[in-house]
């Protein structure tokens, strides 16, 4: 139904607009230092995707590790990583080879759509995480009863069907803007402020409705982690040193990740709707730099992700000497 609803109304657009393709001016129109982008977006694209797809592989393939929710939702988050940055990966990696960058007008809303559901669905599973932490460290003896497998595939709907209104709904919003001209987006994807700025009408109130539905979703969940980390933190004092160790270790990791993802997304849709130069290094912090760290800050501490890694590299290479 939505992909009809979803065609039905680029129809409309495209007899209302007479834009049909966005030119994206990317971070430089140096050729020199395009070749240099294209190795550094081509290896960082490599590493995200093989990292968080290594992640979910070896997660998959240790039943211990798969039967506990913390690790499901791990899983499910590189799910999410290896998404996210293939929305905009590619893309960026072909562009750097031209030097007219365009994008079509139903590329450039495709990519809009994906690049928020991923990112709202990463936001639900980041707290479904939060609330995981809580329940194991604040409620040891609550744990299994708890985070049973009926809650945990709640959560993921919840994830799923969250990123996918949040972006529905936004979506729906832009395709009834008029597009007439100019059609340059100084940036290297199809961010939703800039192409606000390209629309033959005024749009401050469809931004302040950006800011509500976002930049303040934004804001609470990530107040609703930063208070669920401290009462987590708070609760450690009355833990024996080595469980302190062990919580700290994979607390850490989760506050990182949320952070590293949260700010970027708080600055950018967080405040009125406008555009600043600096926007592109933000961008490429939270839809690239971010999904690329997840996996080593997950793994690097993790004794039971490396062992499931070697595990599965180990059965790897046993079946290709039977071969």
């Amino acid at each position: 139904m939505f992909l009809v609803n979803f065609s039905f109304s680029l129809e409309i657009m495209e007899n209302q607009s007479f834009v049909t393709e966005f030119v994206l001016l990317g971070l430089s129109q140096n050729p020199n230092v395009q070749k240099i982008e294209f190795v550094i977006f081509l290896l960082s694209y490599m590493t995200t995707l093989g990292g968080n797809l290594l992640i979910v592989l070896s997660i998959s393939s240790s039943p211990a590790l798969l039967g506990s929710p913390m690790y499901f939702f791990l899983a499910f988050l590189s799910l999410l990583d290896a998404c996210l940055c293939t929305v905009t990966g590619p893309k960026i990696i072909v562009d750097s080879l031209y030097e007219r960058k365009t994008i079509s007008f139903e590329g450039c809303m495709t990519q809009l759509f994906a690049g928020h559901f991923f990112g709202a669905a990463e936001m639900i599973v980041l707290t479904a995480m939060a609330y995981d932490r809580y329940v194991a460290i604040c409620k040891p003896l609550h744990y299994s009863s708890v985070m049973n497998w009926r809650l945990c595939g709640i959560l993921m709907g919840v994830a799923w069907t969250g990123g996918f209104l949040h972006s529905t709904i936004q979506i729906l919003f832009v395709l009834q803007l008029p597009f007439c001209g100019p059609n340059v987006i100084d940036n290297f994807m199809c961010e939703l402020y800039p192409v606000l700025e390209l629309a033959c009408t005024d749009t401050h109130v469809f931004g302040f409705f950006v800011v509500a539905n976002s930049g303040f979703m934004c804001i609470i969940i990530f107040s609703l982690l930063l208070v669920s980390y401290g009462v987590i933190l708070w609760s450690l004092r009355t833990h024996s040193i080595e469980g302190q160790r062990k919580a700290l270790s994979t607390c850490g990791s989760h506050i990182a990740v949320v952070v590293l993802f949260f700010v970027p997304c708080i600055f950018t849709y967080a405040r009125p709707p406008s555009t600043f130069s600096f926007d592109k290094m933000v961008t490429i912090f939270y839809t690239i730099l971010t999904p690329l760290l997840n996996p080593f800050i997950y793994t690097i501490r993790n004794r039971e992700v490396k062992n499931a890694m070697k595990n599965m590299w180990s059965r790897i290479i046993v079946v290709c000497d039977e071969r």
